[in-house]
């Protein structure tokens, strides 16, 4: 059978699957359209599945095998988990790049898909030789592995940034504008379903760990990601090959930037996609730590945090889409979800002197539930910008901003809590705020206010996108 046979054939398969379900199981069934039907569209998010599976194989699987297994310094392996945030930068201009693509076979998008897909693939198949080296089984010097680990990551982290920026501006192209509130979501709950499967996978397969047996998994990650990833950009860009043609004009990138920043509104957006995910982030590597070290929760107690967070999310792209294809802004979803975030870190805060790992758990839900609102409203309002039809440098900047302002709220949480519980302990604040929970509760509060002050940038997008339907 031909190659296009084949994905005739699973393009059927997908739509006739999932219809029998039928759209009360299948809340995204909607976000199909003529343009763009449900086979293609679950084929097309795909991609999410590849992203989501490398960031479990970096943030989790390896970052903890190389620190407990392999031995290697926990400073080191956070330096190199956070090498894939040197590329999140250059979003914004792989969007660009991908909007003014000049090729003879007309494509924009899919060369950068391609390139992506390539290089995730690049790192993983260079992770297997220097788990070896790390793992003492050569006489070579450990250097070698270090430095072969970090060009590994490296590799991944500018794949799954170029893979993302990309693949989200064809969705954004091939999707007429009303189905695209449906299709962001879509596009999310596929990057956590991703997530998801390849823990539960990834933990099954290395429940009896051996090296051999880890760096099979990497391998099988490495060919994975080509397949998955093939089978979703096949045949979805339409050829245009007088839209990328040597001859039409290619504006630069600087003049194009300036322009796209000048608008007071695009400005405004990005800071307060910057405010929000810092805020949504910072409690990531220090909520389960103040559950199992104040509320005295069992590991078992803290890890199902993560499902908890995991619903509340899936929760709110769910009612996002529900809300956006009924003609809701999504600036105020995107605030609605920072309001739910405020409540969320308040309950947090008050679980520890109520002694409730009740009002903890609900706070944990919400914010995931917050986070979803926000994530979805500004990918949505970002998608809905106006470019010029430049959607890559739209989406780029937006993932630019995104994953800069998740890395470094990462970073800063774990430092601002260690900084403010030194200082506890020394009896700096008073002998009031000298508990173990100062630390935690600093960087709660700080994260409430920065939610604050991302409402606050976003009531004038609210105001201005209201008085453009009104008129």
């Amino acid at each position: 059978m031909s190659l296009r046979g084949t994905t005739q054939g699973i393009n059927g398969a997908l739509a006739r699957g999932w219809t029998l379900l039928g759209p009360r199981f299948l809340p995204f069934a909607d976000a199909a359209t003529k343009e763009l039907p449900l086979g293609r569209l679950l084929r097309l998010s795909l991609f999410q599945v590849t992203v989501g599976m490398a960031m479990v194989m970096l943030i989790g699987t390896l970052n903890r095998v190389m620190i407990v297994e392999l031995g290697v310094p926990a400073w080191l392996v956070a330096l190199m988990v956070g090498l894939p945030l040197v590329f999140a930068p250059f979003r914004a201009l792989i969007g660009f790049r991908s909007d003014t693509h000049r090729s003879v076979l007309g494509w924009k998008r899919v060369p950068y898909l391609w390139i992506g897909t390539l290089l995730q693939f690049g790192g993983f198949a260079i992770m297997p030789f220097a788990l070896i080296v790390l793992s003492g089984d050569t006489h070579g010097p450990v250097w070698i592995g270090h430095a072969g680990a970090a060009l590994a990551f490296l590799l991944v982290g500018a794949g799954l940034q170029t893979t993302q920026t990309a693949g989200l501006a064809l969705a954004t192209d091939l999707a007429p504008a009303e189905a695209r509130p449906r299709v962001v979501a879509l596009m999310y709950v596929m990057l956590l379903i991703g997530m998801i499967a390849s823990g539960l996978l990834f933990g099954l397969v290395l429940r009896h760990f051996s090296q051999i047996r880890l760096i099979q998994v990497v391998q099988g990650v490495a060919l994975a990601t080509m397949v998955i990833n093939l089978i979703a950009l096949w045949k979805q860009e339409p050829r245009n090959p007088s839209a990328t043609a040597r001859s039409a004009p290619r504006p630069a990138f600087r003049e194009t930037w300036r322009r796209f920043a000048g608008a007071g509104r695009s400005l405004r957006f990005l800071v307060a996609v910057g405010l929000g995910t810092a805020a949504f982030n910072m409690q990531d590597i220090i909520l389960e730590p103040y559950g199992g070290e104040i509320l005295k929760l069992s590991v078992g107690a803290t890890t199902t945090l993560t499902a908890m967070m995991a619903f509340g999310a899936l929760t709110a792209f769910g009612l996002a889409a529900r809300w956006l294809s009924r003609g809701a802004d999504p600036h105020r979803i995107a605030a609605y979800g920072a309001l739910a975030g405020i409540v969320a870190f308040a309950a947090v805060i008050f679980a520890e002197p109520l002694d409730s790992p009740l009002l903890f758990r609900i706070g944990g839900t919400l914010i995931g539930f917050g986070g979803g609102l926000f994530s979805v409203g500004t990918l949505t309002a970002a998608m809905g910008l106006e470019t010029g039809g430049l959607n890559g440098l739209a989406l780029g900047a937006w993932g630019a901003v995104q994953a800069s302002a998740a890395g470094v709220a990462v970073a800063l949480g774990g430092i601002l809590r260690d900084m403010v519980a030194h200082l506890a302990e020394q009896g700096v604040p008073g002998a009031a705020l000298a508990g173990p929970a100062t630390g935690y509760t600093f960087v709660y509060t700080l994260e409430i206010v920065l939610l604050l002050a991302a409402v606050l940038a976003m009531v004038p997008l609210v105001r201005r996108s209201e008085q453009t339907v009104h008129a």
